[in-house]
């Protein structure tokens, strides 16, 4: 892959991951939920958005973790991958929430820029993941969440 290609996928990766074309970004889903909102469950549904956004925070960081080292220990599905329900989440849990869930793609941005990694070489302590697929897993995931995020707002009637 020549550089030039190796960059344009990498622009398209991390654009991918951070979301606003075809889906919100997490600032976007996240912005003015009332905090006294953050862990109502709606009608239906059974997450609160605190547990949607814990639940992405957890995921990417498992994904981020596994993808930059050989060190990484495998957490329990679903145990270990979703909170349970609680009554309130202070100001400061849900910023240091949403600043792990930015510094986590940040790490994950400066593996995708590392030169010295192949992006489609599978991971040696994988099963045939590479980077790029797990770039993919990152933006898919996130966005199937969020997505989620919007329809629990829109349930609690506190989306546009």
């Amino acid at each position: 892959m020549h550089a030039d290609q190796r960059k344009k996928l990498i622009n398209e990766l991390t654009d991918l991951i951070r979301g606003g074309n075809a889906h919100v970004t997490l600032d976007e889903a996240l912005a003015g939920i009332p905090a006294h909102l953050r862990t109502v469950i709606p009608d239906n549904l059974p997450y609160s958005i605190w547990q949607l956004m814990e639940h992405i925070r957890i995921a990417q960081k498992d994904i981020v973790d596994f993808s930059i080292s050989k060190d990484y220990k495998t957490l329990i599905w679903p145990d270990e991958y979703w909170p349970e329900p609680t009554d309130s989440v202070s100001d400061q849990q849900w910023e240091e929430s949403v600043k792990e869930i930015n510094d986590d793609q940040q790490r994950f941005f400066r593996l995708l820029q590392n030169e010295n990694k192949d992006l489609f070489s599978p991971l040696p302590w994988g099963s045939g993941q590479n980077i790029v697929r797990e770039a993919m897993l990152i933006a898919d995931h996130n966005s199937y969440h969020l997505a989620e995020i919007v329809v629990a707002r829109r349930l609690l009637g506190i989306w546009k």
